[in-house]
């Protein structure tokens, strides 16, 4: 059973699989879609950590760490910062994290995990704007981008057929250019909500 979802705040993503546990199903995999396998047993207690690592013997000492304490790793890579575990021993605690504190630094990474992706697309932007393939007069003109010539001076169906010919073309050429700065905004406002995240986490552990 595959679900699409996006979730930002690692507490609303462990209520919700928790959620979908009881009904019996347990996250197996996740890419742009959470993958579930059907489990006999619904008392399952999932918990989310985010993680990133130099290499796959880090991973692999990281989930033994947890396999010795009672959790069983159910998804996650080196490389994915989310890492899904399922309580497997009954003695095993409540919850993979021993306070507040320790529970809130999951966003602390992720935060810095946003930011490293923001400033590896910075100097490919700059490339961008110096070698003229970001035109920001372009982008305050958008006919320029339609490059059929003489098509502004069309009408009636020659006019809509043209334009409706090239509008795929010149949206690519409107569009390409944008990625990258559109991914450094993107990448920090992810940065920003983790931070906001990671200090009203602490917020409770002062409480």
């Amino acid at each position: 059973m595959e679900k699409f979802k996006f979730f930002f705040n690692l507490d609303k993503e462990e209520k919700w699989l928790n959620e979908m546990a009881q009904q019996g199903l347990v996250i197996s995999g996740k890419n742009f879609k959470y993958e579930f396998d059907q489990v006999d047993s619904k008392e399952k207690l999932i918990k989310i950590d985010y993680r990133t690592f130099k290499s796959k013997k880090d991973l692999e000492d990281y989930i033994l760490l947890f396999e010795d304490s009672g959790w069983q790793h159910l998804v996650g890579n080196k490389n994915s910062g989310k890492q899904y575990f399922m309580k497997k021993d009954a003695h095993a605690d409540g919850d993979i994290f021993s306070d507040q504190l320790s529970k809130a630094e999951r966003y602390k990474r992720m935060a810095n995990g946003w930011l490293s992706l923001a400033v590896i697309y910075v100097p490919i932007a700059i490339v961008f704007f110096q070698t003229n393939i970001i035109d920001f007069k372009a982008f305050l003109n958008p006919r320029s981008y339609y490059l059929t010539p003489g098509l502004w001076e069309m009408t009636g169906s020659s006019f809509w057929r043209s334009f409706l010919f090239e509008t795929p073309f010149a949206l690519g050429r409107g569009i390409a250019w944008s990625i990258p700065p559109a991914l450094i905004v993107l990448y920090v406002v992810f940065a920003i909500k983790a931070h906001y995240h990671y200090k009203n986490t602490i917020s409770k552990e002062e409480r």
